[in-house]
């Protein structure tokens, strides 16, 4: 979606014009055809409600859309926008129309507010056509441009920096809408590679034999019955003061899971593609941070491997020795992303000697029964970093909720061969993997685990999404280096 500036209306702007409506507040300047219309309608004015209507104007027939904003005083002032613009972009996006305007003239909205609406309008335009051939006329994308007109001193300012976050956004749900004959380990990293080249952001590829003589037997041991080579991918950018310790990211990156030898029941399966949403989401976040030109030293850690069934696969029941020296019995190989995470952690700690650790996974099907696909979960050695990730995921709307680490549940993971299982019983799932994570966090390090496994995909389209990847997490992680190591 292509933004452009203008100063006011004139013969040269689209047919289609929008204004930005407070709730309860219909404009008294509304020409009488459209405003009877609204209030015929039922039109009051709430977030991402939207109300068109055709004028005389000039000897031109005008179409004016009317789109909701919500109440100006609520606190999720800044989200309602964003869903103004992403319903605008979803009303047009297929309407046949190649531009809209917004006209923020006397709109009162400020320049953040104004970035907020084209945010949200950018983020709902995209979608993934890519292998679909066959689509009828009135399936095609036709809306390209929204001129925004007479939006607020600084909001061009506003935008660029939006606009970085929105490229993020839109690279995560790239890698996850890929299907995994095109996105595996290797093609992962050329594609971050390509999209990430001239942004000043460096990167680092360690191979299988690298891995192997770091003692990586965990994340090894995923990936063994593939024909694809593991890779753990490492984005650094260095942005901020020399010397200062970086922010370390790292992303579970399972680019297909069948489950292994622990095989997956086949209805549904397809949807693992999106096992890599963790990996898709530092990589997006480390493309806005790198977009933006971020004022800190944040690194982003991919472990990226494919989990599938083979003669040489890991089987159940097998022992394998972490890059910590830790050894786990596999119970489970259909509970991989624990074992890739830890040794891309241990890697990422001793390596960067970061003070602040944060991972995102799909990790566990348990965290979706818990709260469906609303929040995902967050679970910390750390109070003032849990909160902090609460706090950011308010704002950015990539929302999280807390979840208990306590020693009472370490029991459930104790091995009677070895250090640990990979997988305890079938109660708190999701706190048991997270118990196991946290096994492998070095003294001093404030550690945090988002298990995103509700958040990644959506089956149908939301606030500023449409059906399919979502882009969840690249928004958080912005947001969080923004208020906690920026400022």
């Amino acid at each position: 979606m292509k933004i452009e500036f203008h100063d006011s209306l004139d013969a040269e702007s689209p047919r289609i014009v929008a204004r930005i409506v407070d709730q309860d507040k219909l404009p008294a300047d509304l020409p009488r055809a459209v405003a009877e219309g609204a209030k015929a309608s039922r039109f009051t004015g709430k977030a991402g409600q939207v109300f068109d209507g055709f004028h005389e104007a000039d000897g031109n027939v005008v179409r004016l859309a009317l789109v909701g904003a919500g109440k100006k005083k609520d606190a999720g002032r800044l989200a309602a926008l964003e869903k103004a613009g992403a319903a605008l972009t979803a009303k047009y996006l297929t309407s046949g129309e190649k531009a809209l305007a917004i006209d923020f003239s006397d709109s009162g909205l400020s320049a953040e507010d104004a970035a907020a609406v084209l945010m949200g309008a950018r983020l709902r335009s995209w979608r993934w056509d890519t292998y679909r051939t066959r689509l009828r006329d009135e399936q095609k994308r036709t809306l390209k441009t929204i001129d925004a007109v007479g939006a607020p001193d600084g909001t061009q300012a506003a935008w660029e920096d939006a606009r970085a976050v929105a490229t993020g956004v839109e690279f995560t749900r790239e890698l996850v809408a890929e299907p995994a004959n095109v996105i595996y380990p290797q093609s992962f990293v050329e594609r971050c590679q390509e999209r990430l080249k001239g942004t000043g952001a460096e990167i680092q590829v360690l191979d299988e034999d690298e891995m192997r003589t770091l003692g990586m037997g965990a994340l090894l041991g995923v990936g063994q019955g593939s024909r694809r080579d593991s890779k753990l991918l490492v984005i650094k950018w260095m942005g901020g003061n020399a010397g200062d310790k970086p922010t370390v990211f790292v992303g579970k990156g399972v680019t297909f899971d069948t489950g292994g030898i622990s095989l997956k029941p086949g209805a549904g399966m397809e949807d693992m593609k999106w096992d890599m949403g963790g990996a898709g989401a530092v990589a997006g976040a480390m493309l806005a941070l790198a977009g933006r030109k971020a004022k800190a030293n944040i690194i982003g850690v991919c472990g990226l491997v494919e989990n599938m069934p083979d003669g040489n696969a890991q089987r159940p029941g097998d022992v394998v020795t972490s890059m910590s020296g830790q050894t786990i019995e596999v119970i489970n190989t259909d509970a991989e992303g624990r074992l890739v995470l830890c040794d891309a952690l241990t890697w990422a700690q001793r390596e960067f000697k970061p003070d602040t650790v944060v991972d995102l996974a799909t990790l566990t099907g348990a965290m979706m029964i818990a709260l469906g696909h609303e929040h995902g979960g967050v679970f910390s050695n750390d109070d003032a970093l849990a909160d902090n990730l609460l706090a950011a995921g308010k704002t950015s709307g990539d929302k999280l909720w807390r979840f208990p680490l306590a020693p009472e549940y370490d029991k459930l993971i104790d091995s009677p061969i070895a250090d640990m299982k990979n997988v305890g019983p079938r109660w708190a799932g999701s706190i048991t993997a997270a118990q196991y994570l946290q096994r492998f966090i070095e003294d001093g390090v404030n550690w945090a685990h988002c298990d995103i496994a509700g958040m990644v995909w959506a089956d149908k389209p939301g606030a500023t999404w449409d059906k399919g990847a979502t882009g969840y997490g690249v928004r958080l992680i912005d947001r969080f280096v923004r208020d906690t190591v920026e400022s």
